[in-house]
């Protein structure tokens, strides 16, 4: 059984999905300027920007508030 949450923007997106969208739209060094995370100015990758945002919850939350902010602006 699975349930909708239509308040959740997120639901559904993995972190996977939400660096690559990111990454895409800001490149890494636009990333790095608007998030301050080593992960994204030092040898920046998708693979240790994950394993960096599983274990750092206040660092996933400004990306994951980055990414809701970035696709309220494009839907603008």
């Amino acid at each position: 059984m699975s349930e909708q949450q239509p308040n959740n923007p997120l639901h559904g997106i993995t972190l996977e999905q939400i660096i690559t969208a990111l990454v895409e739209h800001y490149g890494w060094k636009g990333l790095s300027r608007l998030i301050n995370i080593q992960c994204f100015y030092i040898e920046p990758s998708i693979r240790s920007s994950l394993k960096f945002l599983r274990k750092n919850l206040s660092a996933r939350e400004k990306v994951e508030a980055l990414y809701v902010a970035t696709q309220k602006d494009l839907r603008s």
